[in-house]
């Protein structure tokens, strides 16, 4: 039970549908759609466009999405891999003569075919019960006629005025008179509004195909790129079969790879294997194992997650219980492990989640992105924000991940499910780039470990070891962070928050609805 002396938001409640975005106006699209007749499906690509207007930094149509659906709320979920591809000139060999060792975060290299747009059209057509016209009028509503600045939006918008001003046409969509929007003003996208407005009129080809296509083509060779238009053509979306473990009698569900869920999986397989009840949540002793087993769980994502159309991805043995069995033996309770890993399988040679489920029980868990916060920074004249998802690739035509024409990087945005026998009980999802695997093993076994509601999951402090530090979020106490070093563990206080995250808790019994949003974002659940 929630202490109401204490800062904090309570549970959402609901029978005949629930939304839970990252944005407030995001959520009232949803509950809009919902409430006029749309599935989840409708209601969720709905929001999503409206945050890729309102919430700007973190998505927009520039970007790429995975969904997994569960139609009347039966598991396995429809999974859905809505990642581009690298364009078809992309070679090692190519960047090694250019003298590119590695690939930045804010070049035309970056930029990889955006499937936001392909993906939300096929699930329109494949599940939903409105076309791509209507679910686009409140984004198209809200560029055009503006939307008022919202908090966690302001923050990160002024944090990356740099990034904006180095684009002409992001500096003059972006930061209107030299300056990031402050939260409380009113900002307009007219640009986005007429390509949104085309994209509702003639579909998604417009968007791979005609004038926005080739002029993401043309802004992008203007910046040494090597996308064509025929890279953006050739856009198809990837129905895939949904992995899944299970932890402690629940079914977790995933996108495979070249998504970073596996990892997300391995980390609860690890986890599995140690009592977590009787330890604090937030106390030394948990947040120890959970980073040890972020650790082994994210050496493995480095070496190994790739486009497993271009590669061989070991998803079965990172899967098995055999596998976690042997790396829980690297984890000792009174120490942390040396920087320098064991060795696991054998080498080879910013983003919204949202969460919709209607009065028929239809529940999707999706997740749509930019990346890096503006992504590559790089606009086109029509608004198109450009995501950067090509950052993750190697200069390494060796390694797994290794930049080639046609293939995708691997991706850190996961939606997650959780199911029970043949149904679905929690859509969920984190956001937070490199987090995200380790945040949904850390909200799942706050769910399932220590028995909290959705909304106390989300609520709970974070900690995420990456890069060889363990950032605590400074709601963790000092004294955990002194006994943390003590194991040794680099520690330092997270300079922002960890992530955001939706969830939705579907009670089949009672038809009731529980959906909980992190406060660390601006958003907010509704049910009706």
């Amino acid at each position: 039970m929630r202490d109401f002396q204490q800062p904090g938001r309570s549970m959402v409640h609901g029978t005949r549908g629930m939304a839970a975005t990252s944005h407030p106006l995001a959520t009232v699209t949803a509950v809009e759609i919902l409430r006029a007749g749309g599935n989840a499906v409708d209601a969720a690509i709905a929001a999503c466009a409206v945050q890729g207007v309102v919430e700007p930094q973190s998505t927009g149509i520039g970007g790429d999405c995975f969904a997994l659906y569960a139609p009347g709320g039966r598991v396995p979920p429809v999974a859905v891999n809505g990642s581009g591809r690298a364009p078809a000139a992309a070679r090692v060999d190519w960047f090694q003569a250019q003298g590119i060792d590695a690939i930045d975060f804010e070049s035309a290299h970056a930029v990889t075919v955006p499937g936001a747009v392909g993906t939300w059209s096929w699930l329109l057509e494949q599940h939903g019960s409105m076309g791509l016209d209507a679910v686009l009028q409140p984004a198209i509503r809200y560029a055009k006629e503006g939307f008022v600045v919202h908090s966690r939006v302001a923050h990160d918008w002024a944090a990356n005025a740099d990034k904006l001003q180095a684009c002409e046409n992001a500096r003059a969509i972006y930061l209107p008179g030299g300056h990031a929007p402050r939260a409380g003003d009113l900002h307009r996208l007219p640009a986005l509004a007429r390509t949104l407005r085309l994209i509702a009129k003639e579909g998604a080809e417009a968007f791979y195909k005609g004038v926005i296509a080739d002029e993401i083509a043309a802004h992008l060779a203007a910046h040494g790129g090597l996308m064509t238009a025929d890279d953006l053509a050739a856009f198809a979306p990837q129905e895939v079969a949904p992995i899944s473990t299970n932890y402690r009698g629940f079914d977790i569900y995933e996108c495979p790879p070249n998504g970073q869920g596996v990892i997300a999986l391995l980390i609860l397989n690890i986890l599995e294997g140690f009592d977590l009840t009787g330890l604090d949540p937030v106390g030394s002793e948990r947040l120890h194992l959970e980073a040890e087993a972020t650790r082994l769980g994210y050496r493995d994502r480095a070496a190994l997650i790739a486009d497993p159309d271009a590669v061989d991805v070991p998803t079965d043995v990172l899967l098995s219980t055999q596998y976690a069995d042997a790396m829980r033996r690297h984890i000792s309770a009174e120490r942390a492990m040396p920087p320098e890993l064991p060795p696991g399988y054998p080498a080879h040679g910013d983003t919204v989640y949202l969460t919709v489920v209607d009065a028929d029980g239809n529940a999707i868990s999706f997740i749509n992105s930019l990346f890096a916060a503006f992504g590559s920074g790089l606009c086109t004249p029509s608004g198109v924000m450009l995501q950067n998802r090509g950052a993750s690739f190697v200069i390494d035509a060796s390694h797994p991940n290794g930049i080639a024409g046609g293939k995708r990087p691997m991706h850190t945005i996961i939606p997650g499910m959780v199911g029970e026998g043949d149904h679905a009980v929690m859509p969920f999802g984190v956001m937070g780039g490199h987090f995200q695997a380790c945040g949904h093993a850390h909200f799942l076994t706050n769910v399932i470990d220590y028995e909290m509601d959705p909304q106390a999951a989300l609520d709970c402090p974070r900690a995420f070891h990456f890069g060889g530090v363990l950032a605590l979020e400074t709601t963790i106490a000092e004294t955990t962070a002194q006994a943390l070093a003590a194991l040794g563990h680099d520690v330092a206080w997270a300079g922002v928050p960890h992530g955001g995250g939706q969830a939705i808790r579907i009670d089949r019994e009672s038809g009731v609805l529980t959906g909980g949003s992190d406060p660390r974002k601006d958003g907010c659940a509704l049910g009706i």
